[in-house]
């Protein structure tokens, strides 16, 4: 599975090196950040991370594989 997650604002390097699974593209004030997704597991623990983090997901969707 492949997921895509839109959190807003820029992420700085040390946020971003906390998701290496995933590649990140910045939008207009927003970052984007995709990647495979192992399982339920890792999804959830993908948002924990995020919410851990202060980062707020503004839109998350699987993508097609």
């Amino acid at each position: 599975m492949r997921y895509e997650f839109r959190v807003t604002g820029r992420l700085s390097t040390p946020v971003s090196e906390a998701f290496p699974e995933l590649a990140e593209v910045p939008a207009p004030q927003q970052t984007l950040l995709f990647g495979p997704v192992t399982d339920e597991a890792h999804l959830y623990g993908l948002l924990m991370r995020f919410q851990g983090m202060g980062l707020r997901v503004v839109e998350m969707r699987r993508l097609p594989d």
